[in-house]
């Protein structure tokens, strides 16, 4: 509960604490001392009451403006608040998208580790396939002669010629013979005619 300030009506202590003055100038002794210590004391006592009222002024602006102040910082604190709440938000958004796009990651990681794999694998039996067939090939050449077709074609002719010679002579293993020499040629460039596989 506040006091209530009363303000001083304006100069009524200085005609006070006069009157006081002009009584103990005609009274003597105890009472005019009385009179004289009663006026010190009003005026003191109104200084006071100025310094008080004046002081209490002052509490009261100052007061008003802590009131301002105090207002304004908890706007000020409310709206920071609210940016804090918008901004743990964002944060829980961006982490929430962070671990969809790493489980996202992750998973394609998976598929590419397991394409690399199935690839390695592959690669290693095509590697197998590959050390097998040139092994064969090898064992190929060394069985297989390689001939110009054009010699096969003299040699089919020859043989031709000679099964003709053989059978002019009666001479029927030889000509059986050369028309076999020739049948293997036969069968060698008809191999060779054929479209190889797409």
């Amino acid at each position: 509960m506040s006091a209530k300030v009363v303000p001083l009506p304006p100069n009524s202590s200085s005609e006070t604490t006069d009157f006081l003055r002009r009584m103990a100038s005609m009274v003597s002794g105890r009472n005019g001392e009385m009179l004289l210590r009663a006026a010190s004391l009003i005026e003191s006592l109104t200084q006071r009451a100025m310094t008080a009222e004046r002081l209490y002024h002052q509490a009261q602006e100052e007061s008003t403006r802590n009131a301002e102040r105090h207002e304004a910082a908890e706007l000020a604190s409310d709206a920071m608040v609210g940016q804090i709440a918008a901004l743990r938000t964002q944060l829980a958004e961006v982490t929430a998208a962070a671990a969809a796009e790493r489980a996202a990651f992750d998973a394609e990681r998976g598929k590419l580790l397991g394409l690399m794999q199935d690839a390695e694998s592959h690669i290693g039996k095509l590697t197998t396939e590959l050390a097998t067939l040139h092994a064969s090939v090898d064992s190929f050449n060394e069985t297989v002669v390689s001939v110009p077709i054009e010699v096969l074609r003299l040699a089919r002719t020859q043989f031709d010629y000679l099964s003709g010679g053989f059978a002019k002579k009666g001479d029927v293993i030889s000509q059986a013979m050369s028309e076999i020499g020739g049948f293997a040629i036969d069968q060698a460039l008809a191999v060779k005619k054929q479209p190889g596989p797409a």
